[in-house]
């Protein structure tokens, strides 16, 4: 069913409209949106770097595309900050790394360097130190460029790819994201090819040291004693790095190219991520794949695809969210007391159930070989990469739906989460017992990303998923899942969100697990995180936090209060029995105030979902489409029930 959205937009003025007309016309605008084929796919945002670089990708190449790069330079441009440079994300601070990339990809499209949108990044570069301050994935590209020395970056010996699993660092001991932008990267440092760069653009103005001046590229930021002995390894490795016999260097190519290749995934992409897929084709570039080579042009195709389509402002996606945003849309839909016979909600079920992995086993099974597969990923197509997250709310929503004719799959869900679960008793999101911290020290691992450990957030997502399904308190999953969630519990109450902005998304989701698993609301540590809610609501009714509430010390830093924060929030609270709090009442009176976009969205232009904290954040824009709906609609319908009580895992 798809109906012209313009239909129900009317003027968006919430204020004029009751709580059941938002709940209806905000309804009709998430049908609007749904395929035919029964899914949701909202536009993925990150910060200016996934653009710049699919610009730099093309000047690597010399596959200049002027008409592609003319939207990507405007949406660049357009995101810079007053502070002359470009942040990670909305109204953030300065970030020298994403600068540096986004003046590099403007100056390529020919912005003039003295053009005053480009003399206040430069200046602003400079401030900070130069490009020479860049992180080692912007050197990596500066690299490439020839624009520093390969010394700048941290040996990555492409023997790693040969490891076998009990060595200390290997592919399979990092997060799957690591793995699969690492995989091809390892085949750019042995190579060390050099980018076409059809215009001859440089950067050499950014730096404050000429880079072929510059002696000491690599530091130990930690402070760490692991850190200074992974330094000194990386000297050492230098000096062996030539001496590699020709014979293991060609046979170590060879293993990383049949893992890229294995998990090539079509038209989605290796690990259906940009950074993943950008350094897979440079990497059959510099081993001289022909240009019509079957692998490099499927690969070719699946960043094409990452281009929005064009509904709004056109950029460059990390990667796309489809069973996401799917997963996500049918339960609010639901939530509005959508009939569940409906087409949108049976068709959107059908797809979800088309989409489940139930044949490959993934990266996930080096841990888990005995465990049948039976997950979602995030992505269209992600065999390698399911995610208990996603697997976790299409298992609730499909449960929701029609528990009798999806009972295989939720079966198979189950057993697959239920394996999934990592010694501590949580749940990280790839990857069970993905906690080798020393690799967070490696002069690679500056961004602080490079695993997967069990999060609160998606712990709580798991033990929702179990507990709305019929497993008890007592289940041993179950069990072990709220033990971890206590001792992971932050001493103010609340709970650290790591995959949505920040502890309000963290909280929110565990609450919601507490409830459905038969948690004793009353209990004191649960109080604890209420209060803890209650007290950060902002005057307005709202709630919001900052992307920099992930530096501790800026944990409690908030601008604007924003729909879908104040929606967590208020869906949190409701899960602990407190529908009718004032609290509850103002975050709602928020929401139907707040303005919409003419697409029927709330308007909210913050980011508030990470891909890793402190580095990368994201924006779904479909988050300011669903959450408010869903909260609404379910603060109707406990006003209206008896029990107060909420049924469901979200």
């Amino acid at each position: 069913m798809n109906i012209d959205v313009t239909a129900h937009a009317k003027t968006r003025d919430s204020k004029s409209l009751s709580l059941d007309q938002i709940i209806i016309d905000s309804s009709e605008s998430m049908k609007a949106r749904q395929k035919t084929d029964g899914h949701w796919v909202f536009d993925l945002e990150a910060d200016a770097t996934i653009p710049a670089e699919y610009i730099l990708l093309n000047h690597y190449l010399d596959e200049v595309e002027d008409d592609i790069e003319v939207d990507l330079a405007d949406y660049i441009r357009n995101t810079q900050a007053d502070h002359g440079g470009w942040p990670l994300f909305h109204d953030g601070d300065f970030d020298i790394s994403a600068t540096v990339k986004a003046y590099f990809a403007l100056k390529l499209v020919g912005d003039d360097i003295n053009a005053p949108h480009m003399l206040k990044a430069r200046d602003a570069v400079l401030a900070y130190g130069g490009a020479e301050k860049s992180n080692i994935f912007t050197r990596y590209s500066l690299a490439l460029f020839g624009e520093v020395p390969w010394r700048a970056v941290p040996v990555m010996p492409v023997e790693l790819a040969l490891a076998p699993k009990w060595f200390p660092i290997t592919l399979y001991r990092v997060s799957y994201w690591s793995r699969t932008v690492i995989a091809p990267l390892l085949i750019l440092a042995a190579l060390k090819p050099q980018a076409k760069n059809p215009r001859g653009v440089d950067v050499q103005e950014l730096f404050c040291i000429p880079p072929e001046k510059i002696k000491n590229y690599l530091e130990n930021s930690t402070g760490h004693w692991f850190g200074s002995v992974f330094l000194i390894i990386d000297k050492v490795l230098r000096v062996i790095d030539p001496h590699v016999p020709n014979a293991l260097r060609k046979r170590a190519i060879n293993r990383a190219v049949m893992f890229i290749t294995e998990r090539l995934n079509g038209a989605s992409g290796l690990g259906a991520i940009f950074p993943a897929m950008a350094n897979a084709v440079m990497a059959m570039e510099a081993l001289g794949f022909s240009k019509d080579d079957p692998n490099l042009l499927i690969a070719k195709k699946s960043i094409k695809l990452l281009l929005t389509p064009g509904e709004g402002k056109k950029f460059c996606q990390p990667c796309v969210s489809p069973v996401w945003d799917t997963g996500l849309a049918v339960q609010a839909l639901m939530e509005t007391n959508e009939s569940i016979h409906d087409t949108n909600i049976m068709n959107s079920c059908d797809w979800l159930i088309d989409r489940q992995i139930l044949d490959v086993k993934g990266d996930w099974a080096m841990q888990r070989p005995n465990l049948r597969p039976g997950g979602w990923a995030f992505q269209y197509n992600n065999d390698y990469y399911p995610d208990v997250d996603d697997t976790a709310v299409v298992g609730m929503a499909l449960h929701r739906a029609d528990s009798k004719k999806y009972a295989k799959s939720i079966a198979r869900a189950e057993e697959w989460i239920i394996g999934m679960q990592s010694s501590n008793g949580g749940w990280g999101a790839f990857d069970i017992d993905n906690i080798n911290s020393y690799l967070n020290y490696l002069p690679f691992a500056d961004h602080g990303a490079l695993l997967d450990p069990p999060t609160a957030d998606v712990s709580a997502r798991c033990i929702s998923f179990l507990a709305q399904i019929g497993r008890e308190r007592d289940h041993k999953s179950i069990s072990r899942g709220i033990d971890y969630l206590k001792t992971d519990q932050e001493k103010d109450g609340s709970w650290f969100g790591r995959w949505g902005t920040n502890y309000i998304y963290g909280t929110w989701s565990v609450l919601n697990a507490l409830n459905a698993a038969g948690e004793d609301m009353s209990q004191s540590y649960i109080r604890k995180a209420v209060d803890w809610l209650i007290q950060h609501q902002n005057t307005d009714g709202g709630w919001g936090e900052d992307g920099a509430t992930y530096w501790k010390e800026r944990r409690y830093e908030r601008k604007e209060s924003t729909p879908s924060q104040t929606a967590w929030a208020v869906l949190g609270l409701m899960a602990a029995g407190e529908v009718d709090h004032t609290a509850v009442k103002r975050g709602v009176e928020y929401i139907t105030s707040a303005p919409r976009e003419k697409d029927g969205r709330w308007k909210e232009p913050w980011f508030t979902a990470v891909g890793f904290p402190r580095v990368f954040y994201l924006r779904y824009h479909g988050y300011s489409a669903i959450f408010p709906l869903w909260a609404l609609a379910r603060y109707r319908n406990l006003k209206a029930s008896n029990t107060k009580s909420v049924r469901y895992g979200m």
